[in-house]
């Protein structure tokens, strides 16, 4: 069997993150994996806060500490065990497991893995997982031609989808944020209007923008209890309202427009679901990017070499404008 040393994050407790040696044995029913880049996931920066949820199916690991960090990456393989038939040696593919990838390698079995489409840049494959999950929410959240479409939260995946709805026909798209700098961004991608929360209230702006009616489509991207609560009330009667944030603690919530006003709930998660599904959804949530009609390069806002992964994670914890933080092996 094929044995790699690989640097791995290992994070000991809040805000206490180092990288340790690591040899990587490939078992038989194995992939390894040589990393391209890894990206920092907005659950990758509540668990270095100290913020762990729950054990679900995405850890192959008890969520405490120390914990082995990271999911979000891709690249090239270099070995395969003798029962696996999905991969060989030079494929390039996209990770979907929680396999300590903030790593030169990591291993995983061939179900947390994906193809990557033909002509998608490799920068791109890296983040293959953060960039399908959003696209395919932008995809699938409903929105019609002509639909006044709200994202809260204007972050990596916020961002993605205020494009695919503005791409689907949306009459209007409003993106919700605390943060100008990100607000700015949308603008420049293509929003149409701008709400800094800290600032103005966002139901009363979106009430007043489409005549005391409410959003046709509102896209929870935010992940905060104030988020989830203003999406309910700016929501139109029997509105969408698309589940994207993975929020690991419990919230209040006012749920009572929900019941009276006949709301459609849509879960966009697509990693939550089967990883056959997974595997069918991923290449068609990709396929406008291959085409080149999302534009996602802004949205990598700050890149470091992996030795720098305190200073990186440092970084996320402090500066929430820096939309998505990445290392290179």
């Amino acid at each position: 069997m094929q044995s790699f040393k690989t640097r791995a994050a290992r994070l000991n407790g809040p805000r206490d993150i180092e990288l340790i040696e690591r040899e990587l044995v490939c078992g038989d029913d194995e992939v390894v994996v040589k990393n391209h880049l890894i990206g920092i996931c907005g659950t990758d920066k509540a668990f270095y806060r100290g913020i762990l949820p729950a054990k679900t199916a995405e850890f192959r690991q008890d969520p405490s500490f120390p914990f082995l960090l990271g999911h979000e990456s891709g690249g090239e393989v270099v070995a395969v065990g003798d029962k696996v038939t999905e991969f060989k040696p030079g494929d390039k593919v996209i990770a979907f497991g929680w396999n300590n990838n903030f790593a030169d390698y990591f291993k995983s079995k061939a179900f947390q893995l994906q193809l990557a489409p033909e002509g998608l840049d490799m920068d791109y494959v890296a983040l293959g997982e953060p960039i399908s999950c959003a696209m395919h929410s932008g995809l699938n959240c409903g929105v019609q031609l002509g639909d006044t479409v709200v994202v809260m939260g204007a972050g990596f995946a916020g961002q993605i989808v205020a494009q695919c709805a503005k791409k689907k026909g949306a009459e209007r798209v409003v993106v919700v944020d605390v943060l100008d700098g990100k607000l700015d961004l949308a603008k420049r991608l293509g929003a149409d209007v701008t709400i800094n929360s800290t600032r103005a209230d966002p139901v009363a702006e979106v009430l007043a923008l489409t005549g005391g009616v409410g959003a046709d489509v509102v896209v929870e991207a935010a992940g905060s209890q104030e988020s989830f609560n203003a999406a309910s009330e700016l929501i139109r009667h029997n509105g969408k309202f698309v589940f994207y944030s993975w929020v690991t603690q419990p919230v209040t919530l006012n749920i009572s427009r929900w019941h009276d006003d006949g709301l459609e709930f849509i879960n966009t998660c697509l990693v939550h679901h089967t990883w056959q599904q997974r595997l069918v959804w991923t290449p068609q949530a990709l396929r406008p990017l291959v085409q080149g009609l999302v534009d996602l390069r802004p949205l990598i806002t700050d890149e470091l070499p992996l030795s720098e992964i305190k200073a990186g994670f440092d970084l996320a914890d402090r500066d929430d404008a820096a939309i998505k933080i990445v290392f290179r092996p």
